[in-house]
C-alpha cells in the first residue's frame, strides 16, 4: 500500500525507542521504504544495527561520519522523503525543531526537508506539560507538522499520566492516511488472477502460456491502495505477491484456477482476468518421463473461466485481458461478447513495450458497447489505475 513511498524516521533519545522497531517493520510490509536517522541518546536504547536490519538500509548517526556515496546525506535524504516521522520525540528534539536549531543530523535534515514532517511526542508528564513544550508543539502545528498525541499511562519513570508514545500502529496509520491514494474502493472486494497455468504432459514436462503476473500484481496492488479487500489467485509468476492483498490462492492446473475462481468470485464485487491460463490440456497424461525421438500427443480445449464468470449470477464487473498478435480491436470485442465481460484490456503483444515480461504495456480498453478508449505506452502500474479508474466509471456499460 506504500509501495514507491519513501519514509524518513527520525529516533531521538527515550526509552520509546524501542517501540520504533516495530513502527519500521508495519512500514516495510506495507511497501515503503524506510531510512532512519538517530541521535547519539537514542542508540543508547537500541542499537543502529537493529533499525538496519529491519529497514534493510544503513542507518545515518553522525553527520560528518565517512561514506561511499557522494552525496550530502542531510539534503539527500531530505529530498527522498515522501514524509519525515520522528518517533519518539523528546522535548529536546520538538524544542530544536521548533527554534530552527540544526547541530546533529536529524535537526540538519528536519531543516532540510520539504516534505509532510510528523511528530509522535514521548516524555515525562510534568515535561510535556510544561509551558514552554506546548509552546514548541503549538509552533509547529501552526507550521503544517502533524502531531500524533501521546497517550496515557505508566511512564518509565514510575509516573502516571501523559506521555507514552502513541502506538505503531496509530503512528503507522497517520502516515498512511497521507501517503496512499483516494480509497476510492473501500467496501468492495476485487478478484484479481495472474501469471500463468500449467498443464502436465508427463513426470517432468508442462505446456504453459506465457505470463510474468506483473499485469495481474499490478492491479492487485493498485486496488488495495485504493482501499478494496483483494483476493488474488496466480499461477506461475515472476514477481512476489504484492503487499495489502488479503487472500492470495496459488494454483497450477487451469482446471484448479477454474475452481478457484468461481469459488472467489460469489463474494468478489469486480473480476479482473489478467492471468494466461493453458488454453489446452493433453488429452493423455503420462506418470513417468516419455522417451521418445518423436513424441505426438492429443490435445483438448481447457475451460473457459473468464466465461464462466460471466454467466455467475450476481452484479459484478468483469475486466478481461486479450493478448492479440493481430485484429486487435476486432477479436477482443468478440471476447468481450463471448464472455459476458464489461471490457477488455487489449494489447498487441508484437509491439515494443507491450510484451509478456516488460514493466510497461500498451493497451486499448475495448467496452461491450464498441467504444475504444486507447491508452498509450505506461507502465503496467499506471494501467492498472486506468483500468480501475475504468470500473468505477462503468466503462463498456
Amino acid at each position: 500500500m506504500l509501495f514507491g513511498k519513501h519514509v524518513v524516521l527520525g529516533v531521538s533519545g527515550g526509552i520509546a525507542a524501542y517501540k520504533s522497531c516495530e513502527l519500521v517493520s508495519r512500514l516495510k510490509k506495507l511497501g515503503a521504504d524506510v531510512d532512519v536517522i538517530m541521535t547519539t541518546n537514542a542508540r543508547e536504547f537500541v542499537t543502529p544495527l537493529t533499525f538496519e536490519t529491519l529497514s534493510g538500509n544503513r542507518v545515518v548517526t553522525d553527520t560528518f561520519a565517512e561514506r561511499e556515496e557522494h552525496d550530502v546525506k542531510h539534503v539527500s535524504l531530505a529530498k527522498k522523503a515522501d514524509v519525515f516521522v520522528v518517533a519518539p520525540a523528546t522535548a529536546n528534539v520538538i524544542a530544536k525543531f521548533a527554534r530552527g536549531i540544526a547541530d546533529d543530523m536529524l535537526s540538519t535534515t528536519w531543516l532540510a526537508c520539504k516534505s509532510q514532517k510528523v511528530v509522535a511526542p514521548a516524555m515525562n508528564t510534568a515535561m510535556y506539560e510544561d509551558a514552554a513544550t506546548q509552546e514548541n508543539l503549538r509552533t509547529l502545528e501552526e507550521r503544517g507538522v502533524i502531531l500524533v498525541s501521546p497517550e496515557v499511562g505508566r511512564l518509565a519513570c514510575g509516573d502516571v499520566g501523559k506521555g507514552k508514545m502513541a502506538e505503531p500502529k496509530d503512528i503507522a496509520d497517520v502516515i498512511l492516511d497521507l501517503l496512499r491514494p483516494v480509497r476510492d474502493f473501500a467496501g468492495k472486494r476485487v478478484l484479481v488472477t495472474s501469471g500463468g497455468t500449467e498443464e502436465y504432459i508427463d513426470g517432468v514436462r508442462v505446456i504453459t502460456n506465457h505470463s510474468s503476473g506483473k499485469m495481474g500484481c499490478a492491479v492487485a496492488e493498485a486496488a488495495a491502495e485504493r482501499g478494496a479487500e483483494v483476493v488474488l489467485v496466480h499461477g506461475n509468476m515472476t514477481v512476489p505477491v504484492p503487499g495489502g492483498v488479503m487472500r492470495s490462492v496459488r494454483v497450477r492446473s487451469t482446471s484448479e484456477m477454474m475452481e478457484a475462481v468461481l469459488k472467489e468470485a460469489a463474494d468478489a464485487d469486480v473480476v479482473v482476468m489478467a492471468a494466461a491460463p493453458a488454453d489446452y490440456r493433453p488429452k493423455e497424461k503420462f506418470s513417468s518421463k516419455i522417451k521418445s525421438e518423436t513424441l505426438t500427443l492429443e490435445f483438448v480445449k481447457n475451460p473457459d473461466i473468464a466465461a464462466a464468470v460471466g454467466r455467475l449470477e450476481g452484479e459484478r464487473k468483469l475486466v478481461i485481458f486479450s493478448a492479440e498478435t493481430d485484429d486487435l480491436l476486432k477479436n477482443a470485442a468478440k471476447k468481450v461478447a463471448a464472455k459476458g465481460a464489461d471490457f477488455a484490456v487489449a494489447n498487441d503483444v508484437t509491439r515494443e513495450g507491450a510484451g509478456f515480461f516488460c514493466d510497461t504495456n500498451i493497451a486499448s480498453l475495448v467496452g461491450a458497447n464498441g467504444q475504444v478508449r486507447e491508452c498509450g505506452l505506461m507502465t503496467k502500474r499506471e494501467l492498472a489505475d486506468v483500468i480501475l479508474d475504468a470500473v468505477l466509471e462503468n466503462y463498456g456499460a
